[in-house]
């Protein structure tokens, strides 16, 4: 993990929390897009005290530590962020319009960059995270693998 210019370059990360579509849930608004990113101990303690939003999950039982994690909104208003899915067919890059796919793809790793937000209300602040980019490698199953170099056709052929 490195800082450029306050972006922070994320490599290797585990996604959690997916909601690129924005649906709305318990914890969601209605077009909210984002995910987390789990952050070991090290990077999230440095990360907090410069003032992002860190939040920590609950161990699940007990013994086992907190785990870090970091939400980054995806927002395609203004400066949207480059969004690329790789598979073994190559690069897609993804529109707002098709991102959600990300909700459901089985991700082996990802690596993005995100660009920090200062906000402040009522006397508090902090830094946000936006997406910059983000690069998805998918995990194929024996079948994708197989039939992934047949090219598809739209529509019916009757």
């Amino acid at each position: 993990m490195s800082y450029n210019d306050r972006n922070v370059v994320m490599e290797d990360m585990r996604i959690i929390f997916r909601n690129f579509a924005g649906k709305e849930g318990m914890y969601n608004r209605e077009g909210d897009r984002n995910f987390s990113v789990l952050l070991d101990d090290q990077v999230a303690t440095a990360m907090a005290k410069d003032g992002w939003n860190v939040k920590w999950l609950k161990a699940r039982e007990e013994g086992e530590a907190e785990q870090a994690y970091l939400q980054v909104s995806v927002n395609f208003k203004g400066r949207p962020p480059s969004v690329v899915m790789i598979t073994s067919r190559g690069r897609t890059n993804l529109t707002e319009d098709d991102v959600e796919l990300l909700d459901w793809a089985d991700i082996r790793v990802a690596d993005l960059i995100v660009r920090p937000y200062d906000w402040s209300v009522n006397g508090k602040s902090g830094i946000k995270a936006y997406l910059q980019s983000i690069f998805v490698t998918i995990e194929e199953d024996a079948l994708q693998l197989k039939y992934g170099d047949i090219p598809m056709r739209g529509g019916r052929s009757d």
